[in-house]
């Protein structure tokens, strides 16, 4: 897996129960993995079209680091499924734990918003994780 994206905890980020709010972290996420999507497929012009089901495994707090890492699982006609994952580091001991994960499906669009295909060179390049 390619790390995307480190982020930290703030107090800003926290919710009522005093855990990193879920809200924050699935646009974290996104973030990183729309970025990346777009670094992947060459091209600015990626969308979020589906998020899959997010099980948060463990609650962040504040302080804690989250490391966001990302894998390209399938290159569609017009699409990108991308496995994301975020981990809680310890900043000790350098330990990592998994805070939640999901898959992010992106869609390459053109500037009316219709989906284009993606570019040949880059379903060659990940054909052997499709």
């Amino acid at each position: 897996m390619e790390k995307l994206a480190i982020k930290l905890c703030m107090t800003k980020d926290i919710g009522v129960h005093g855990n990193l709010f879920g809200g924050n972290m699935l646009a974290w996420l996104d973030e990183a993995a729309a970025t990346w999507a777009c670094s992947v497929c060459k091209n600015p012009n990626m969308v979020t079209a589906k998020i899959d089901e997010m099980v948060f495994e463990r609650p962040v707090k504040n302080g804690d680091q989250v490391i966001i890492y990302g894998d390209v699982k399938r290159v569609g006609k017009s699409s990108l499924t991308v496995y994301i994952e975020a981990r809680a580091k310890d900043f000790y001991s350098g330990n990592e734990e998994t805070v939640c994960s999901t898959i992010f499906i992106f869609v390459r669009i053109d500037s009316n918003g219709k989906s284009i295909p993606i570019d040949d060179s880059v379903r060659e390049k990940y054909a052997i994780s499709n």
